[in-house]
Formats: C-alpha cells, structure tokens, sequence
C-alpha cells in the first residue's frame, strides 16, 4: 500500500507534466525564439542567462528548504496520511505548479519585474505598496525564522553521553558536523562558480569534479566537526555566535554578482536532496516488496485535531510547500526569472520543480506511514523524516544510522539556500519601493535595511503561553501559514488581472485563486477571533497573533476591492 501511493501520485506528476504542463505553455505562449530578460538586460550581477540544469538546481533548493517536509509531516500526523496525500497530489498539480509557472511567465513577459512590480500595472499605488509592503515583511520574517533555526543547527549538543547511545551521539556532535560541511559547500559554490563562469569549464564537466566533492563535505565534517570549545560565546551563546556570522554571510552573498555564490551553491545542494529522494524512492520499492506494504499509521484519524483544530482550513494552511506555497512566486520572479535562459524553461523550472517538490512531500508523508504507535514527545518534523528514509534507504545495504544523518545534513543545508536567498529577494523589493540603483552602494544599503529588523529580533526572547521563554519568532510562528497561503493567493489575483487585461483565458488561475483566497481568509478569520479576544493582559502573545492576522486580513480584502474597483471602473 504504501509503495502504490507513493508511485501513484509520481505518475500522476508525470502525467501532469506531460499534458496539463503541455497545455499551461500553451496558453503562456513560451516561445524559444523570444529572448528572455537574462539577454535583453544582462548585467552579469542578477541578470544572468543560465543553462536550465544549473537554474533548476537552483531554483529547487530555494524553494525547497524544510518546507515540504515539515508541513506535510504536521499534518500526517495531525489528519492522517491520507488527506496529505491528496492534497500534496492535487495542490500540486492544480494550484501550485500553475501558481509557479505562472508567475515565472508573467515576469519575462514584464523584463524580469518581481510580482510585486506587475501589479503596479493593475491595482492602486496605495495596493501596490501594501502589496510590495507585505511580501517584503514575509521575507523578513522568512530571514528571522531560518536564522535561528540555521544557527541551531551549527551549534554542537553538550551534556552528558549516554554509553552505547549511538542516536545520542549522533545528535550530540550532528551541529559541528553541518557547521563544518555547510562552511566548505560554499567554499566549493564559488570554485564552481569561478570555474564554469570564468575558467568556461563545461557544466557537465564542473558536475562531475565538484558533486562529488559535496558528498566528500559529508564525509570532511564527519572527520572534522567543528566542537563547542572552537565557539566563542558571543553574544551571550554559540548559538547567537552562528547567529551574527549567518547575518555577515548573507550580507555578501545577497550583493555578490548570483553566478559566484547563490547559484552555484544551490546546484550543488540540490544534488544532495536528489540523494535522498532517488535513495528515498529506490529503497521504498524494496521495502514495499519484502512484507512492509500496509501503513502502520491511520489513514484517517478524524476531522479534527486536539492540537491543530479542524481540518479546514488547517490542512490547506500547514501544507504550503509540497502543495502550493506563495514564497514561490516570490524565487520564480524574483531571482529565477532574471536567469531564464530560454522561455521554454519555465515549464521544466516553474512547473516542473513544483511537481518535484510534491515528490519530496510524499515521500516525508510515507516517513509517517511506517509510524507504528506515538511519536515521542519532542520529536521534529526533520528527525520523523530522517527515521523515515533510514527505515527506506537500510533495505538497500545502506546503514540506517548513516541514512539518517545524511537525511538530517541535507534539509540543514537547504536551511541555509532558503535563508540567503530571502536576503536577495527582500534587498530588490527594497531597491524597488525607493527606487535604488543595482550598484554597489544601493545593493549595501538595501542588503544592510533587510537584516536590521533580525538583528533586533533573532536574540531576544518574550514569553510563551506557558511563560517560558521562547524565541520571538516562534511566538508568531502560527500565523506564518495564513501569512505564507494568503501571498500565493494574492500572486494568482495579480496573474488572473494580467492574463485578464491580455485578453487570454484565466479559468485555469482563477479557480485555484478563489479556492486560496477562501481558504486563507478562512485561517485569518479564525486566528483573529481565537486570539484577538482571548482573555489575558492586553498585549500578550495571543493579542499580538490576533492583532497580526487582523491587519492581514485588512490588507488582503483591501487589495480584493481594490481589483474589483478597477475592473468595474475599466468597463464602466
């Protein structure tokens, strides 16, 4: 069973591609002959023409991260693996894949402008920035949450050893392992970079020298962790240490020219996530056919959850990445659109990465499948994946213990492709809204404004519902969801505004824009009267939740009546 869902839904992404990406081109009109914005307006720093090999990579690491694997993990856990699965398969193909491509689409036809700035053509300059106002406060957001997270993982457990403990060990020295091997994965992006760039090394050729050496940094930073007592403590913590060096870290790599760092580094990594879902998929078939075909775990455990609420919208909403996620037309606009070489890459790059992505989700929801009994108190979503593709990848003659680690190392990498690509995005929606140069000092002053508000976040903490301390991000981490949805459904109102001006057909867009829409005002709604009135001191955490999903809501019905209005007014 478990092996018939898993290689159901891929041939069902096949057949999606085949045919209903045939016809998303169609009605994009890519055509080859028309150059791209990576040729027209070159400038060698974030307008670079780009084999589609090297742009996949690194456009699915960046879109990847963690998310299609904690979310549909959550919500596995939550509902039961079998509404995850229908959603990842049909988000994916209906919603997410057309939310992508679409945009990638609509930028090259706009000379590689951000979403943001289509929609300047269409709504009011008040919409237009709220609009470019929240997508950058999402951004922001994004940079702050994968900060903390990114610098947790570099910092090495201490404490006592339990003898003859090897999961123990392994998580007691797995930070100063990711430390050391995410430290020479970019030390290797700008060799890579340098050599296929500058020295006109052949990309296959590149691959083949320095892919292997990206496994190689599995094995360096085994051999070489970096330790507790090589940390100084500033800031008050090791982790605040890796904090303050992720934050100069992503400083120059969001201002350096993209073919040095950004894009290489994340086709490099990308090769590390094809590890695991080639590892992932083959070692499933093998355990699928050696008597471990039924799921231990419910299908269906309700339509309601004791910690998460009803199903809808809370599935629609946990389940971004791996489904539809509105970070994505941000990358596909943003950054992707401006290296598309030729515009028939956008279907194997926008839809084509959305449809890959959605392989990983079923493949982090067959990690819970195989769950017999509760998942121990504590237990992330990352180690529930990482157990998951041990159990998959042994039948093959690979350790489990070894699986798990390379699984763990993996997503702790893509933490970190998602962060300095968040800088990136945030600092060109900032030299947008002031009208900035692309030169050097613009590029330092909008990069510097983007990481000022995680500075002054990152290393404080408030107190939670229990009144312990906790992170400052994670205190508004449960409207991030409806924060994350509410951006895809506001990409594919500013689409359906597009193709509609354009005089094409919308029906393919505007359906999944009416679904999000409701879906995401649904969560706004409910977080908004859950915590807003909650009973409590007047500006406690529940208030600032209900208070941030009050002003989201606002803004997001603003921009609705705001394309209504112009619609009415353009056929009065």
């Amino acid at each position: 069973m478990i092996l018939v869902v898993f290689f159901t839904g891929c041939l069902l992404f096949a057949l999606a591609y085949r045919f209903y990406g045939r016809f998303l081109a169609k009605e994009m009109e890519l055509d080859d002959s028309r150059p791209t914005p990576a040729h027209t307006m070159r400038d060698d720093v974030d307008y670079v023409p780009t084999a589609n090999m090297i742009l996949f990579g690194h456009h699915f690491s960046t879109i990847a991260g963690a998310g299609p694997i904690v979310g549909p993990v959550i919500a596995a856990l939550a509902f039961g693996w079998g509404p995850a699965v229908l959603w990842i398969v049909i988000g994916s193909i209906l919603i997410g894949g057309v939310h992508d491509l679409t945009a990638m689409a609509a930028s090259i036809r706009n000379k590689g402008r951000s979403i943001g700035q289509i929609c300047k053509s269409f709504l009011s300059p008040a919409a237009y920035y709220m609009f470019l106002s929240f997508i950058l406060l999402t951004l922001i957001y994004v940079v702050i949450v994968f900060l903390d997270i990114t610098a947790s993982t570099f910092v090495p457990a201490t404490g006592m050893i339990q003898e003859g403990s090897d999961q123990v060990v392994l998580e007691a020295r797995l930070g100063g392992v990711v430390a050391t091997a995410s430290l020479f994965y970019i030390l290797l992006a700008v060799l890579f970079g340098l050599s296929i760039y500058k020295l006109k090394l052949p990309v296959w050729a590149g691959s083949l020298i320095f892919v292997p050496l990206v496994f190689g940094g599995l094995w360096l930073g085994n051999q070489f962790p970096i330790t507790v007592d090589m940390v100084p403590p500033v800031l008050g913590s090791a982790k605040n240490f890796w904090a303050l060096i992720l934050m100069i870290y992503c400083l120059f790599a969001a201002m350096l020219p993209v073919w040095i760092l950004l894009q290489p580094r994340d086709y490099l990594a990308s090769f590390l996530l094809y590890a695991c879902l080639l590892g992932g998929a083959a070692g499933l078939v093998i355990f699928g056919v050696t008597g471990h075909a039924a799921p231990s775990y419910p299908m269906f455990k309700g339509f309601t959850s004791e910690n998460m609420g009803f199903i809808y919208p809370t599935l629609f909403v946990t389940i971004a990445c791996g489904a539809v996620s509105g970070f994505h037309a941000v990358v596909a606009s943003g950054t992707s659109a401006k290296q598309l070489n030729n515009e028939r890459g956008a279907l194997v790059i926008g839809y084509g990465a959305m449809l890959i992505e959605g392989v990983l989700a079923l493949l982090a929801v067959a990690s819970v499948m195989i769950i017999s009994g509760k998942v121990p108190a504590g237990q992330t979503p990352v180690v529930t994946f990482s157990n998951g593709l041990g159990a998959f990848v042994q039948t093959l003659g690979i350790p489990a213990e070894f699986a798990r680690t390379f699984a763990m190392l993996a997503v702790s990498t893509f933490l970190l492709t998602t962060l300095d690509s968040c800088t990136r995005l945030a600092r060109f929606l900032i030299e947008e809204i002031f009208s900035l140069g692309n030169q050097f000092w613009p590029r330092l002053l909008s990069t510097s404004a983007v990481l000022v508000l995680p500075a002054l976040v990152v290393f404080q903490k408030i107190p939670g519902p229990n009144g312990q301390l906790i992170p400052a991000w994670q205190a508004i981490w449960p409207v991030f969801g409806a924060c994350n949805q509410l951006l895809a459904a506001l990409t594919l109102l500013v689409i359906f505004t597009w193709l509609k001006r354009s005089g094409k057909r919308t029906f393919y867009v505007a359906i999944p824009m009416v679904f999000m829409f409701v879906t995401t005002l649904t969560a706004l709604i409910q977080l908004t009267y859950k915590n807003l009135l909650a009973q409590g001191a007047l500006f406690d955490l529940r208030h600032i939740i209900g208070g941030i999903s009050l002003v989201l809501l606002i803004l997001a019905v603003t921009i609705i009546l705001d394309t209504v209005r112009s619609f009415v007014k353009k056929t009065a």
